[in-house]
């Protein structure tokens, strides 16, 4: 397991630094790509369900059972699948809806940021966008360490979700940029705080190196492992399909969740 370390460290990196491509598409072109942006949401969604449900489940589920018995160890399992969804739903509550970076921004927001910022104050726009660093930030934190277990017990999982985070992670990037680029009218410090914001997740990660690996037994990796399929569960449900759902045109986003189980089955075939 420990030969993984770094390629689960480097994933997480991966995932995370996809908010500054958000800025940058943001600062780059004219519209959004709705369609696009449909599928691609729906997508990760389908990653996410999938490999949480048909894969860490049933592998936190084994490893708790081996340790503690089919009963108690079921029973661990939901503990830590449904305690990972409460965790990210609390995270959830103590951001306000307004700022909640679970709110999708499109390109075209750029322009309407534009024209508000002449008579909009600056410091205001400011705040905006640095409460939405920090918002995603939190976010990030869990999603990390989610991201840092799974490759670091399959690197084919850690792969898979890394990218799916990485898609839903773009937006993010866009949420943080608009307000700030409007409030000081620089890109390269709007591009650098969201660039930061996405680094809660390789930060996670190594959080999770530091402290869980001291104490990584059979339970409590099972634990972990269960928590991390409910968090991302709940991302999926709370977030990627209703943000796919607000830009679907021709059932592209349900067209997207089936392509992301699909290309998740026949990789974790292909890779087993």
């Amino acid at each position: 397991m420990e030969e993984n370390v770094l390629l689960a460290i480097g994933l997480t990196l991966f995932a995370g630094l996809a908010t500054g491509v958000g800025s940058l598409i943001a600062f780059f072109t004219s519209r959004t790509n709705t369609k696009f942006l449909s599928f691609a949401l729906g997508f990760s969604a389908g990653v996410m369900i999938y490999v949480s449900l048909i894969e860490i489940f049933v592998k936190a589920k084994d490893s708790l059972t081996a340790a503690l018995g089919e009963t108690q160890g079921y029973w661990m399992t939901l503990v830590g699948f449904f305690g990972g969804m409460l965790l990210i739903a609390l995270i959830d509550k103590f951001i306000p809806n307004k700022n909640n970076p679970h709110e999708v921004r499109m390109v075209e927001d750029i322009n309407k940021a534009e024209a508000q910022s002449t008579i909009a104050d600056a410091d205001k726009l400011m705040k905006m966008g640095t409460f939405a660093a920090l918002a995603i930030a939190i976010h990030n934190f869990p999603e990390g360490i989610a991201t840092f277990m799974s490759a670091l017990q399959d690197p084919s999982l850690g792969i898979a979700i890394a990218v799916a985070v990485a898609i839903h992670n773009i937006p993010e990037g866009i949420a943080v940029a608009v307000p700030i680029f409007y409030a000081t009218g620089n890109r390269m410090k709007a591009f650098k705080l969201s660039f930061l914001s996405g680094l809660a997740e390789p930060v996670g990660a190594i959080v999770a190196y530091l402290v869980l690996m001291n104490f990584l037994t059979d339970v409590m990796f099972g634990v972990i492992f269960a928590g991390v399929a409910g968090i991302m569960v709940f991302i999926s449900l709370d977030e990627l399909l209703p943000a796919a759902k607000r830009y679907d045109e021709t059932h592209l986003s349900i067209y997207g969740l089936v392509g992301g189980m699909a290309v998740m089955a026949v990789s974790l075939v292909l890779l087993a």
